[in-house]
């Protein structure tokens, strides 16, 4: 383990990595993104993908893709963050979170060199103030495509928004900053092992069924 506030950044040989790991696959489910973007046209108005600012590493926005699961303009019809009974999300859009497939687009910013398979969560720009000074450190390395605070959101936390009043407020004064902390000490402890676990882990939720979804 590092000592307390070191974190492990990010290195070329994650790079090369990524690359090795990401480019395959991408090739491999080609003909399932594609088809995935045809049923998410069929099933409502709107492009097959979502795009949406996120901050990446040393504070540089980038745009994260994902395959739309709700409405056209949902960002326009409420919150940043939903339930899973959010009224907004299309039919296809359910089946895509359950199965967290709207998150396969990402493979393209990992391969761009945005994002890092393992890593903290890309965080949409208006939460940053939110963020304490410890926290800020996040931004230090490249957001992953998965990670720890990722994954506990997924299995604990998504169904707290339904029925919230406000889940945006929510979301900043109960979920935020415990899931910053999980990242936080994953870069304390960052390693293939670690790596390796959160991977695994994340197989894990896709084969299991959801019990909500996440922003």
């Amino acid at each position: 383990m590092t000592p307390s506030g070191e974190i492990r950044g990010d290195t070329p040989l994650r790079r090369l990595a990524d690359l090795v790991m990401t480019v395959p696959v991408f090739i491999l489910l080609s003909p399932v993104l594609a088809l995935i973007a045809a049923l998410v046209k069929l099933d409502s108005p709107g492009p097959a993908l979502f795009r949406q600012e996120r901050m990446g590493k040393g504070l540089r926005p980038f745009a994260i893709l994902k395959f739309r699961s709700m409405v056209a303009d949902a960002h326009r019809l409420g919150p940043a963050v939903s339930g899973r009974r959010d009224p907004r999300i299309t039919r296809m859009g359910r089946l895509l979170r359950a199965t967290k497939l709207d998150e396969l687009p990402q493979l393209l910013n990992v391969i761009r060199g945005e994002m890092t398979l393992v890593g903290p969560r890309a965080e949409v720009p208006r939460y940053l103030p939110h963020y304490t000074l410890e926290e800020r450190r996040l931004l230090e390395v490249r957001p992953g495509l998965t990670g720890p605070g990722q994954v506990y959101f997924t299995t604990h936390q998504a169904a707290e928004l339904d029925g919230v009043q406000d889940p945006e407020q929510h979301y900043i004064r109960h979920q935020l900053h415990p899931k910053l902390a999980l990242d936080l000490d994953y870069l304390r402890r960052r390693s293939v092992v670690l790596d390796a676990a959160i991977i695994l882990r994340t197989l894990a939720v896709l084969l299991t069924p959801a019990r909500g979804t996440r922003p």
